[in-house]
């Protein structure tokens, strides 16, 4: 998993509530048994003006003029600003493999629906939860100044705008750990391969039966 410690990215605006995960990845997407080339489909049927399926290229689509993401001063955006409850519907990861597959690190909302916010940490990318009123400044500012950027500065739990000033965030600190040294659970379980190797060898030493295969 890519670790997180500091990130500097052009920030896109999502103004809209209970925005929820069929909405980042529609259901027709959830066919592929694979985890990645999610990124051209994330908020599918907004972005585009016609119906896309998977296997359809990029390139053959009708992309929406009047969709954020489409337009040309959020091109190259990495940082999300959502509204309350974003994340909310069914619990597929493939949503946060969406949005990180795009090219966004972060989110910052109000809210963030459960089960989306836990699989935004196992996946490498960040959610901020701020107040409505951090909220608002960050979505006038961004309105406001074409080609707004913001800092996410993990290690000290801030968001810093662009003339220094900071907005602290709140964060778990195993999570935290996480991110910044890039573990997913599988990277935390392969640090005590030494362990699950000298237990299998014990284990298999007074339990010779359990190494039969039928």
């Amino acid at each position: 998993m890519q670790k997180f410690t500091l990130h500097k990215g052009i920030v896109a605006p999502m103004d809209r509530e209970n925005v929820d995960t069929d909405a980042i990845i529609p259901k027709q997407f959830l066919k592929s048994i694979r985890k990645t080339g999610f990124g051209p489909n994330l908020f599918d049927e907004w972005r585009y003006l016609d119906h896309g399926e998977p296997g359809v290229p990029e390139s053959a689509r009708k992309p929406n003029p009047d969709f954020v993401l489409n337009q040309p001063r959020y091109k190259g955006a990495s940082v999300l600003l959502a509204r309350k409850n974003f994340g909310c519907g069914s619990s597929r990861e493939h949503a946060p493999w969406a949005i990180d597959q795009y090219g966004f690190r972060a989110v910052i909302a109000p809210s963030f629906a459960d089960i989306f916010f836990n699989n935004c940490f196992k996946n490498g990318l960040l959610p901020i939860v701020l107040p409505e009123s951090a909220m608002d400044l960050l979505f006038n500012e961004t309105l406001a100044f074409p080609g707004y950027e913001l800092t996410i500065d993990l290690e000290n739990q801030v968001v810093v705008r662009p003339q220094g000033e900071t907005i602290p965030f709140e964060v778990q600190a195993f999570r935290k750990y996480c991110l910044l040294n890039g573990f997913d659970d599988i990277g935390l379980t392969l640090r005590q391969s030494d362990k699950i190797k000298a237990f299998e060898a014990e284990r298999l030493a007074t339990k010779p039966w359990l190494a039969h295969t039928m």
